[in-house]
């Protein structure tokens, strides 16, 4: 029989089974808490301390604050990985308010919630990733970055999940969202790009776009690479008559986008520049440089 995976609560390692919170913990009466989804490639957790600084940066926005200091959630991460004996990896780290009462106040919850899952992760195919995928601009406007913005990562994600609804209804293979004004915002757990005339251009984030370290380091990479990347609001006619599209985040990956609301987007396939980047995004996180070394 197949060893379970243990999930790391509170300071203890619980078998995946009986893996369990309190009803009353606020993360999940009222999505109250921040999380980060991580990668760990070959032995080596990609961008480790990059992904803890936001996750801190998060809690601080919403005052949360995290029982543990940085480097003891960096040890924390890496010891639940040896104990999975795990070398590549999807990581959850989760940090709620805690076990309070039915009320919302936050200041009934005396003591948050630490959780750190280790296991994989798989959101689009091998196959996907080379012909491409079909993407919807959504009803569903992105929450502005005065209300619930996704500038933060908490564990309020109805918008998406409202979005992705959505894209599922139509039968596409993700949804776009929309800012407040109309200009192309992110993808519903992605940032999102495109190439017009080899310049590559994303949303900035006062769309409501995360922060996305996958999407700094597409940046970095395509500048390094001789390309210049900005920062500037996407319209959906830009959208649509993009040389090429892909998206971005730590789950994803690099995707490309190959038509949108039923338009092709370039000739239809994935373009060489989006190509390259995957390529090179390849290699970079497998550098050990780039990452913490899990042993």
């Amino acid at each position: 029989m197949e060893k379970e995976l243990l999930v790391y609560i509170d300071g203890k390692y619980y078998p995946k089974s009986q893996a369990k919170i309190s009803v009353y913990d606020h993360g999940l009466l009222y999505g109250d808490g921040v999380f980060e989804g991580i990668r760990a490639y070959n032995g080596v957790v990609f961008k480790l301390r990059e992904h803890i600084d936001r996750l801190y940066r998060s809690a601080r926005v919403i005052m949360l604050e995290i029982p543990l200091t940085k480097e003891e959630m960096i040890n924390a991460v890496l010891e639940t990985l040896r104990k999975n004996n795990l070398h590549d990896a999807y990581i959850r780290l989760i940090v709620t308010r805690g076990v309070g009462d039915l009320g919302l106040d936050p200041r009934k919850c005396p003591k948050p919630t630490v959780i750190i899952i280790t296991d994989v992760i798989k959101l689009h195919s091998k196959e996907a990733k080379e012909r491409g995928i079909r993407a919807l601009i959504v009803w569903v406007k992105r929450d502005p970055v005065d209300a619930t913005s996704h500038e933060v990562k908490s564990l309020n994600y109805m918008n998406s999940i409202l979005g992705k609804i959505e894209a599922n209804v139509a039968g596409f293979d993700e949804a776009i969202c929309l800012d407040k004004n109309g200009h192309i915002s992110e993808g519903i757990a992605e940032n999102i790009f495109i190439v017009k005339n080899g310049k590559i251009i994303t949303p900035p984030t006062s769309t409501g776009a995360l922060v996305g370290i996958t999407r700094d380091v597409i940046m970095k990479l395509a500048e390094k690479l001789g390309y210049k990347a900005v920062e500037a609001n996407i319209t959906p006619t830009d959208l649509f008559t993009a040389d090429e599209a892909f998206f971005t985040g730590t789950a994803a990956e690099v995707v490309p986008i190959v038509e949108v609301n039923k338009r092709k987007i370039g000739d239809g396939k994935p373009g060489p520049i989006t190509k390259r980047l995957m390529q090179e995004f390849e290699k970079i996180v497998r550098d050990p440089k780039e990452g913490t070394p899990i042993y």
